[in-house]
Parts: structure tokens; sequence; C-alpha cells
């Protein structure tokens, strides 16, 4: 038996991945089994008494959700504690972080799709992958099928749910609205897949994936801006533990934003000097192919400062106290980096961002896919 309510929740604007409170009664029943869960997922084995503590909730109502999650194989007896008290120790419990696995599907990198299987503590147990080879519009998409068809197939426990990063502007039904690289406009991916596949299906853009893994895997426990530089180049906002999406779904779409005036290349957006043009990968791959060592280091810097020029009034505007970059690590850690956050410090106010920390995130090239894995968690689970 799996878990209950099953349809897919989407991640609206302002809603915090992790619940922290007690609810409204027509609420409570769903809020509060996700309260049990997101104490178990986060403190590891606990009893029912630690669990009825830490959430605030009665020992007769975790006695209640403990036996339904139970009975749904979400949650499992782990032995008994080493009680330092008198009386009978305690059963612990904890989740079966093995009963359902998650699959999480990357659509970021110029080159292929990647995909993989996922347990429930975000650990990737199978790869695949397809190559894109230029494929665009409906071929592209018949890529994604096919690798999240394989997938499927591979899959040694049942599927909690399929979470999707893809690049360009995603609206919150999953709805590619616009991704040029992928010849995608207003392509119901979210759709398509849950349709297909009768599965969970979430589809939100590569770098709000991306963002969610490193808050929940990466460390990350402040306000966060993370920039992802694939086939093209977008960002993640995460502010008060929340997705910023933005009016248009937009939030975080930095890589058209002109830094090159009177310079720069022509971009596919029908505007020259665009940041896609100086920072995203085939680009600057293509760029350093014809240069020589010192000319290399030059080619990066210039791009690190352009990267710093579009930040700088993003991190003066939110206060942010720490900017992740993900993409290809012999493009950006290094002279890239280091030009950006020169640029940064000389942009913005000593005294406010001088402790501004750039940073390559800790999670490499499985970032989104273990974002994607985040959005299942969250939105079948209520977890993160």
């Amino acid at each position: 038996m799996g878990p209950s309510a099953p349809r897919t929740r989407g991640f609206a604007s302002g809603r915090a991945l992790r619940p922290s409170a007690k609810i409204l009664p027509e609420h409570a029943r769903g809020h509060n089994r996700s309260l049990v869960l997101q104490t178990l997922y986060a403190e590891g084995r606990q009893s029912r008494a630690d669990i009825a503590r830490s959430t605030g909730l009665t020992r007769v109502t975790i006695s209640d959700l403990v036996a339904e999650l139970m009975s749904e194989g979400l949650v499992i007896e782990t032995g008994l504690s080493e009680n330092v008290r008198p009386g009978k120790p305690s059963t612990l419990l904890d989740i079966d972080r093995t009963a359902f696995q998650i699959i999480g599907i990357d659509l970021s990198d110029y080159a292929e799709f990647r995909g993989a299987l996922l347990d429930l503590g975000g650990n990737i147990q199978h790869r695949a992958q397809v190559s894109l080879a230029g494929s665009t519009g409906a071929d592209a998409t018949a890529k994604v099928v096919s690798l999240v068809e394989t997938l499927v197939a591979a899959a040694t426990a049942p599927v909690l749910g399929v979470g999707v990063g893809s690049p360009g502007i995603v609206d919150r039904d999953g709805m590619v609205l616009s991704a040029p690289n992928l010849g995608w406009h207003d392509e119901h991916l979210q759709r398509i897949l849950s349709e297909l596949f009768g599965l969970p299906v979430l589809v939100t853009n590569d770098a709000n994936a991306a963002v969610l893994a490193e808050h929940s895997f990466g460390g990350a426990d402040q306000d966060l801006m993370l920039v992802k530089i694939g086939h093209g180049v977008g960002s993640g906002l995460l502010l008060g533990g929340s997705l910023l999406f933005g009016s248009g779904f937009a939030a975080g779409e930095i890589g058209h934003v002109v830094v090159g005036i009177g310079d720069g290349a022509p971009c596919a957006c029908g505007k020259t000097g665009c940041l896609e043009t100086w920072l995203a990968a085939p680009r600057l791959e293509a760029r350093l192919a014809t240069a020589d060592a010192s000319g290399r280091d030059d080619i990066l810097r210039e791009a690190g400062n352009h990267l710093g020029l579009a930040l700088a009034p993003v991190v003066g505007a939110l206060n942010l106290a720490e900017v992740v970059l993900s993409g290809p690590v012999h493009l950006l850690d290094g002279a890239l980096a280091e030009a950006a956050i020169d640029t940064l410090r000389n942009r913005t106010m000593a005294q406010i961002h001088g402790d501004l920390l750039l940073r390559m995130t800790t999670l490499g090239e499985d970032i989104v896919m273990r974002g994607a894995a985040v959005m299942v968690l969250s939105g079948q689970l209520g977890v993160a």
C-alpha cells in the first residue's frame, strides 16, 4: 500500500519546504502527518514519546499517525532505546528510506539528459542517460519520455514520484513556457509524463531544483542564490525557506540580462551581450578551444567579471550571504569564480556585503537530480 494523497502538489511561492507547527483543524491530519515524517526524516530514530515532545502533538495522535504510516511501509520500528531512565525501554521508529524510490531527471546539460533512481534519503541508486544530439521540440520530449521509461523499468521499489528540472521558464503546473535551447514553448511536460506513467510528476526550472538540493543536502541554511550554468544560465532563489518564482515564473532568469553594453556576442533572444553569451558552457568551451593557457585565464576572468556585474544588484537588493555556482567545475572553479567575487565586492558596500561567500556547490553534477527528489519528497510526503 502506497502513501496516501497521491496527487501531486506543486511549489507555491511562499510555501516553506518543511512544516514546523500545528495548523487549523480542517487541515490538521495531513499537516500533522508531515510533522511526524519531518521529525523522523531530520532527526532519525525517535520513540513515539520523542515525536510527541518534538511536534507538540498528543501521544494518542502520534500513535494513530504512526500506525497509519507503518501500514503504508513509510515508517518502521528499529529496535529498543538504550533507556537511561527507569522503566521499560521505548521502541524506536524511523522512516524506511528504502521503501520507495524517486525518479530524478536533469535536462540542463547541453550534451545529454540525465536521470537517476534515488532512495528517500536522496541517495542515488541507479543512473541512466540519453544523448541529446541536438534534439529539440517533440524529439527532445520523446527523449525525456524514454529516459523516464528506462528508470521506471529499473526501479526495485515502488516509485513515489518523478521530479524533473528543466531549463527555461516553468509555471506552477509544470508547463515549460519557454526553453529556447530545447525548442519548447508551452510544452505540457508535467501533464505528458503524468498521463503516460500514471505517477505523480513535478516539473520545475533546473536552477530551482538545484537550489532545493543545496538547501536540503548541501549544507546551505541561509537565504541562498544558486547560479546554474549549462546549456544556458539561470538561477534559483530560496528566501526564508521558500522558492521565489516571480510574477511570471521567471525569478532568477538572469541569462538574458545584458551585461556587455557595446560588446559581447549576439544572443539567441535577439539582443547582444546577454550574460548567457559570456557564460553558457557551450559558448565558453568554444572560446577556450582556440586559446592558449594565458588566453584561457583571460577568457574565464572576463566571463567571471560579467557574472559579477549581473549578480551585484541582486546581492545588494536581497542582502544575500551566499551565492553558489553549479556547472562544469573546470570552467567555473578558479579564475572565473575569483573574478566574479572580486567584481561583486567592488560593486557592493563592504560594510554590508564584505562577508559574502561565493562557492561551488558541494553536490557536483547530481545537484538537479537530487533537487528533483526534494520536490517529490516535499510534494508527496511534506518533508525535506
